[in-house]
């Protein structure tokens, strides 16, 4: 399973129609909704903004629109080819500006998903999609005398979104690769003599 880790973009020119192709990073299907409402509203003299996500762990939740393409024809071809690129977390809209000329229903599944295709192609050539790994959350406090100590420790594991507050104790939160977690949480046990608890 992949992820995107940054927004992509690519565009293709079929018989005079316009077709511009985004990937955004996308989590949960709230997030999906205002995604699509930032580009109807940031491409509102285009013709159609179709669309098409994959979120979950599993790949579980998926969803599609048309937006005004003969049912079948836009959001499905941009689902398929989502889905046989392995990727979650991730949102495509295929946003088109009418050329004049009519591509029929055979012609508009070739176009917009040629324009997901081109487009997951360059998320892949530009390295924005990256193997999925589990993580987990976790957060404790310790006292001032410990901190010099765990931060030392903490630099000896790959941690992300690592943030700490330093009031009238360190606050300390972050994400860790669930195949570390436990291994992190026994490295500072053992430091604190099993003072410092953590949450996750």
């Amino acid at each position: 399973m992949k992820i995107l880790t940054a927004k992509i973009q690519s565009e293709t020119i079929v018989k005079g129609s316009r077709f511009l192709a985004e990937a955004i990073p996308c989590q949960k299907q709230d997030e999906a909704r205002l995604i699509l409402k930032a580009q109807k509203e940031k491409y509102s003299d285009s013709t159609h903004v179709v669309h098409a996500f994959i979120l979950g762990k599993n790949a579980e939740v998926m969803g599609l629109s048309d937006d005004g393409e003969p049912s079948g024809t836009a959001g499905r071809p941009v689902l398929d080819v989502l889905k046989g690129s392995g990727a979650t977390d991730i949102m495509l809209t295929v946003t088109r500006w009418f050329g004049g000329t009519l591509l029929g229903t055979g012609g508009l599944v070739k176009a917009y998903g040629g324009a997901a295709k081109e487009l997951l192609k360059k998320c892949g050539e530009e390295g924005a999609l990256e193997e999925y790994v589990p993580k987990k959350e976790f957060f404790f406090d310790c006292d001032y005398p410990l901190y010099k100590s765990v931060r030392r420790a903490l630099e000896e594991f790959p941690i992300d979104g690592l943030s700490e507050e330093f009031l009238d104790r360190v606050y300390v939160k972050g994400q860790i690769t669930e195949v570390r977690f436990w291994d992190f949480c026994e490295r500072l046990k053992n430091l604190s003599a099993g003072k410092l608890l953590i949450g996750q």
